[in-house]
């Protein structure tokens, strides 16, 4: 076993062309000794772990994206809410993932948050935020949506949908977003800037989703839109289970008019 210590961090770009200019002529060495050559530690680790990451994110990514179409196609029966909804999620992803970085790995305004050292970007971060922002942002989104769909449905037309809808659920969002970025805001200052990087991140998603794309983009594109917001292909209407989540079929069935004749409840009963 042969100890090699860098002159560099752990986690510097040179260290990390050490492990792999070392891992490159590792092979032409095992070959001439017939030996195997395994290069490990803290660096090897975390690169191969990065790597292993950066592969399966994309495939991740769409998997998160196909689900939040086809589940939101299916509850709000449209075609325009899910590509929206998805698309804004996207949005909030990508915007999180660039402030992450330019904060800890670039050194951008890290006196506001008591830093005075850049730090490579945490490999899991976008495992987590990708996961915990869909499942923050489908939240949001089924509030407003389902509001604005709840409106329509008993007579509001257009825009009045949706500022109907708006006005209704626009405070449970507001106060949702508050709570969640108050909670993931307590632990930007924590010493551990990984701790820090996970903590800033979730809370500048939050913001950004809740206030940016849920709360302005949603609404704008949907007043834009009116009534067509609502459209789906009737081929594509009668494939979909109809979950009804306003719970019209119920309420429809709840004041149907009941029979004068109350029915037999058990043998013995007229």
């Amino acid at each position: 076993m042969f100890s090699v210590i860098p002159d560099t961090t752990p986690t510097s770009q040179e260290t990390g062309d050490l492990v792999t200019g070392i891992r490159d002529r590792a092979g032409a060495f095992a070959d001439a000794h017939g030996v195997t050559i395994g290069v490990t530690g803290f660096s090897a680790l975390a690169i191969d772990v990065s790597d292993r990451l950066t592969d399966v994110l994309p495939l991740y990514i769409a998997v998160v994206v196909g689900l939040s179409l086809v589940v939101l196609l299916a509850v709000f029966r449209s075609v325009l809410v899910p590509i929206k909804a998805t698309v804004g999620f996207l949005l909030s992803v990508a915007a999180t993932f660039g402030a992450t970085t330019a904060v800890f790995q670039w050194g951008w305004a890290q006196p506001l948050f008591g830093m005075d050292a850049t730090s490579p970007v945490l490999s899991l971060l976008p495992v987590i935020i990708t996961g915990v922002l869909y499942g923050l942002a489908m939240d949001y989104e089924v509030f407003l949506v389902s509001s604005m769909k709840e409106a329509h449905v008993h007579g509001y037309t257009g825009r009045d949908s949706v500022v109907r809808g708006f006005g209704v659920a626009s405070r449970v969002v507001v106060a949702a977003a508050i709570i969640m970025i108050s909670v993931f805001a307590g632990f930007v200052y924590n010493p551990d800037p990984m701790i820090a990087q996970v903590g800033f991140a979730l809370a500048f998603g939050i913001v950004v989703d809740a206030f940016l794309v849920r709360m302005t983009l949603v609404p704008a594109v949907m007043a834009i839109f009116g009534d067509n917001a609502w459209w789906l292909p009737r081929w594509l209407d009668r494939i979909l289970p109809d979950l009804d989540i306003e719970g019209d079929k119920l309420t429809a069935r709840l004041d149907r008019p009941r029979s004068a004749t109350p029915e037999p409840v058990g043998p013995g009963h007229a």
